[in-house]
């Protein structure tokens, strides 16, 4: 059987894109290893970041670590937004929400600022990423021990961003070696 030139051209693009989809995975698979090897729960980590296009599509650690503080910053985000709601429904329990509220915009803001240290001083980066477990512990403290729906779901988001936050801390320590 004969190629033609284009089908022998179509047959050699092939395969220079397979191997540089190769070499593509290959380094973010590596980026986000470096990330993970720095974390208690390495399954949970690998799973969380190959699932995330940013990370997953990363070409270097430093990318990837900036993945991992976004997608961070995302769900700290959607947390707060879920205790604002959670206030403004439960008016009993008004001022422990809107105190959860605040923990995670503060988590937000801590890893904003983490973000933005990276490059430069990826040990900074790693205390703002530190010390939002300060606020994790506050919600949990304020409603931990309830019962209620709204209280149960954001504890699993605490627990979660906990989760995120051992990601992010491996980030910062990926980068900062």
């Amino acid at each position: 059987m004969a190629f033609s030139s284009s089908s022998s051209f179509l047959v050699v693009s092939l395969a220079v894109l397979l191997q540089s989809s190769f070499l593509f995975v290959s380094a973010s698979t590596k980026s986000i290893d470096a990330i993970c090897h720095r974390v208690t729960d390495k399954a949970f980590c690998v799973q969380t970041l190959n699932a995330y296009p940013p990370a997953a599509s990363a070409s270097t650690t430093f990318q990837a670590a900036q993945a991992a503080l976004s997608l961070s910053i995302s769900y700290a985000g959607k947390s707060a937004g879920y205790a604002a709601a959670a206030a403004k429904q439960n008016p009993n329990m008004k001022k422990q929400f809107a105190a959860c509220q605040d923990a995670f915009v503060t988590i937000t803001a801590s890893l904003k600022s983490a973000a933005s240290e990276l490059k430069e001083s990826p040990d900074t980066a790693n205390y703002d990423v530190m010390v939002c477990r300060d606020s994790t512990t506050i919600v949990k403290n304020l409603v931990g021990k309830n019962v209620d729906k709204a209280s149960k779901t954001v504890i699993t988001m605490t627990l979660m961003m906990e989760k995120l936050l051992a990601i992010a801390v491996g980030a910062t320590l990926a980068v900062g070696g």
